[in-house]
């Protein structure tokens, strides 16, 4: 990670007799994008409230480039925020509101010409300056936003959800624009959403939140196929998971048995030939057969269905646990009621913890 521009050191917040963060200890590197994931309710807006200094935390410290800032007023730290219902005024043109914050610290005319062209130009909105709001489109008025909250080139910009009041396609636009602007800018940015599309697509690195703690920090590679907890495996990527007791260690490999049928997965050196294992399996990596190659479990095709380019099967264990397979193509070779096997390669599956990682653990870097 490259040097730290932002720490935060166990911090907690509670609302009432709700306690909504429950120590959190993070590091962000000068010039990531990271984003915030987790549900409504997690902790995570709150986190970037307490970050931009628009919540006081109970316990804990906020570092910016180095210096305490828990105690500052928002104003006073070095950061802007981007929200989602964009906050923009609407008797103002876009040149004024850009330029709002500029005017109000009594900044010279002719600086404040240049820096607003600068930042529409970084926003592809050169010559919309005379334009008032009510005549942009919804993705207009969010980088008129974006470029209100750069001006100043901030250390850090924390954004709120900010796509999340448009519509699918240009979601997926202007994840594509702000990435390319991060990269260009090179400021920090922390991005909160609950969409993991939003969160793999654009980050350097995922923050995964759960009631008030970190459940798992990396990379959107690491998160995804690496995750730490089965709450992380479900949620990023709707994994299946599924658990069984270790009889064998062999060359790297477990082998776990679930109800008299062997599957296989990583070792990952922390578990024992005697252990509780709990095995989270993406449904792309289930291979499902009507041979039985020895190792897998025996399933009835309940459900087929079609979407996005995915057969999407939804299939029944012996136990009567529900398993989701999923494959590229309109032909899985298998009907509905049909009797079929699952496997999948040993490093497709993965380990996970059963519950939430412990409260107050040690900072995530």
């Amino acid at each position: 990670m490259k040097q730290s521009i932002l720490t935060l050191q166990g911090i907690e917040k509670s609302f009432d007799d709700t306690k909504v963060l429950k120590g959190i200890h993070l590091e962000i590197g000068e010039g990531e994008f990271i984003t915030f994931l987790g549900p409504s309710g997690c902790g995570k807006t709150t986190t970037l409230r307490i970050i931009s200094g628009l919540e006081q935390p109970d316990a804990g410290r906020v570092f910016l480039a180095g210096e305490d800032v828990t105690e500052l007023a928002p104003e006073k730290r070095d950061v802007n925020t981007v929200f989602q219902n964009y906050a923009l005024f609407p008797h103002m043109n876009v040149h004024d509101n850009v330029a709002y914050g500029m005017k109000i610290r009594k900044t010279p005319k002719q600086e404040i010409r240049e820096r607003v062209t600068t930042a529409l130009a970084m926003v592809q909105l050169s010559g919309y300056e005379k334009r008032m709001p009510a005549q942009l489109s919804g993705g207009q008025r969010q980088r008129v936003a974006i470029a209100r909250a750069i001006v100043n080139r901030p250390k850090v910009l924390l954004l709120d959800e900010p796509l999340g009041a448009l519509d699918l396609q240009l979601r997926r636009q202007m994840q594509v624009e702000l990435k390319r602007l991060q990269r260009k800018l090179g400021i920090t940015f922390i991005y909160i959403t609950h969409d993991q599309e939003e969160a793999i697509n654009m980050s350097s690195r995922i923050v995964v939140m759960h009631d008030g703690v970190l459940e798992q920090v990396g990379t959107p590679d690491e998160v995804y196929y690496h995750p730490r907890t089965s709450y992380v495996a479900q949620f990023v990527g709707n994994a299946n998971i599924l658990t069984g007791k270790i009889v064998r260690r062999e060359e790297g490999i477990l082998s776990v048995l679930m109800d008299q049928e062997m599957v296989h997965v990583m070792d990952n050196g922390n578990a024992l030939v005697g252990d509780m294992a709990v095995i989270a399996v993406r449904s792309e990596h289930i291979l499902v057969t009507k041979e039985c190659t020895g190792t897998g479990l025996a399933a009835l095709v309940k459900e087929k269905s079609f979407a996005g380019g995915m057969l999407r099967m939804t299939l029944v264990l012996k136990d009567g646990k529900l398993l989701v397979a999923s494959r590229h193509g309109i032909d899985a070779d298998c009907e509905e009621g049909d009797q079929v096997f699952c496997c999948w390669e040993p490093e497709q599956a993965v380990l996970v913890d059963e519950g939430k990682q412990k409260e107050g653990a040690a900072a995530q870097r």
